[in-house]
């Protein structure tokens, strides 16, 4: 019974995987996604489903929490300190999920955030995990992933001017 329970979790796994990995390149591909940011956001949320797939294939073995709840709590541990001593790391991740499903520009659009202390005006080259990169004249200029769903952002057209909607960087308008 164990056994065929096991497939069972196994087979789910895959077919959420094979499901979880198809949408995200389908999603991607229609928001005009670069492959790189598909691939890490893939890769992340695999991550994920894995750490959930084995607990509940432990679970389905019949080995109790408590029999690894020695190994399990000293790596959430490590992996815990590691987070809170770098906790940007973690919402910069969370804001590059965010940003993948509901931040309204691509790369390629021309853009400018607003800030109190300098409005920065370019072109987005590229959304990664961590940060946004815009382009401005020759410099590149490195903008957080949280920072820039916190920041107002105005999407410009062709000719410098503002767009004709004005929207925060989780997209409401403004």
């Amino acid at each position: 019974m164990k056994v065929l329970s096991l497939l069972i979790v196994i087979s789910t796994y895959g077919l959420c995987m094979a499901f979880l990995s198809r949408l995200i390149k389908r999603l991607g591909q229609k928001k005009s996604v670069s492959a790189y940011r598909i691939a890490y956001l893939t890769k992340m949320l695999n991550l994920t489903l894995s750490v959930f797939f084995f607990m509940l294939a432990m679970l389905v073995l019949g080995i109790h929490y408590s029999q690894v709840s020695v190994f399990l709590s000293s790596m959430f541990a490590v992996i815990g300190v590691a987070l809170v001593a770098q906790w940007s790391i973690l919402s910069n991740m969370t804001a590059s999920l965010v940003i993948f499903f509901a931040f309204p520009y691509r790369v390629g659009d021309r853009v400018k955030v607003i800030d109190k202390d300098d409005d920065i005006t370019g072109v987005i080259e590229e959304i990664t995990l961590f940060h946004v990169l815009i382009r401005r004249d020759n410099d590149m200029i490195t903008y957080p992933n949280t920072q820039i769903l916190q920041k107002a952002v105005v999407k410009l057209t062709d000719n410098n001017s503002p767009a004709a909607h004005h929207t925060n960087g989780l997209g409401g308008t403004t």
